[in-house]
């Protein structure tokens, strides 16, 4: 089996290694357009060779993983070099914008739209790794409009890496995920922010702060030039729950201000059920 790579960072090259890994006989080729990017997934093993967007017409599988705002642009072209029966999938956070971007293309069909619930705070080719996507959960959105024989192809490459499937439109997939994945996001980068510019002692921070500052920070280490595209492109979803999030901030400092300490404590005994649901998801 030959799979190309387009965009060899965390997620593709966590995608290629696995594949390598579950899959014989399989050949990776690799397109970034970031040349040293595409060295570096070579020099690491992540790919077997290094290609341009003519080569794609050979490959039985094309993996966009490249960020949001790009993929607008990208997705279309990689469909106009593929082949009539070669299996492309995306796997970006947003889907709404990106599967209207190639409604009308005449190789929709040979299109899947999904999005790996799987990453970590790193980025580029380095920060690959194996079993990103043990257990995991891929997102299929418009699943009727892929051939069904290119479904089965990637549901066969999906079921090896050990992931979980699940369906939705394109409009929910984007509503839900702007609260458990990029709001989250925003909460970090700005909790990060309020202590930088609060503690000016760098040292002071790094002596002072303990493991759960750590955790709940760990995604403002996240690459911007990823995530400012994602909020741009699901702005009225994340603008919706931010507004729901600052609400409740707000109703939390008020009952901190009167002195209502009987009803923090109830407020977050309620929200101590989300260790419940997550364990169920675990």
């Amino acid at each position: 089996m030959k799979v190309a790579e387009v965009g060899i960072g965390l997620i593709g090259g966590s995608m290629a290694l696995d594949i390598k890994a579950v899959f014989e006989n399989v050949e990776i080729i690799g397109i970034d357009k970031n040349e040293k990017n595409a060295q570096k997934a070579k020099d690491l093993q992540l790919i077997d060779a290094i290609a341009q967007l003519e080569d794609l017409k050979q490959a039985e599988v094309v993996i966009v993983s490249v960020p949001v705002d790009v993929s607008l642009q990208v997705l279309a072209q990689v469909l106009d070099h593929v082949g009539e029966n070669t299996l492309v999938l995306d796997t970006g956070s947003t889907k709404e914008k990106i599967c209207e971007s190639v409604k009308n293309h005449p190789k929709r069909r040979n299109y899947l739209a999904a999005h790996p619930i799987a990453g970590t705070e790193f980025s580029g080719p380095e920060a690959a790794i194996p079993n990103l996507y043990r257990n995991k959960t891929m997102i299929v959105c418009e699943v009727e409009k892929t051939a069904f024989k290119l479904q089965e192809i990637a549901f066969e490459i999906f079921q090896r890496l050990g992931m979980r499937i699940r369906y939705m439109d394109p409009h929910s997939h984007d509503k839900h995920i702007a609260y458990v994945s990029h709001l989250s996001h925003i909460s970090s980068f700005m909790l990060g922010k309020t202590v930088l510019e609060k503690e000016k002692n760098e040292k002071d921070i790094f002596d002072l702060a303990g493991s759960g500052f750590a955790s709940t920070v760990r995604l403002a280490k996240s690459s911007p030039a990823m995530w400012a595209p994602i909020f741009q492109q699901n702005k009225e979803n994340v603008l919706e729950t931010l507004k729901e999030y600052i609400q409740n901030l707000n109703e939390f400092k008020n009952l901190m201000e009167q002195d209502n300490f009987e009803q923090v404590y109830k407020e977050m005994a309620n929200t101590n059920h989300i260790k419940n649901v997550l364990n169920g998801i675990n």
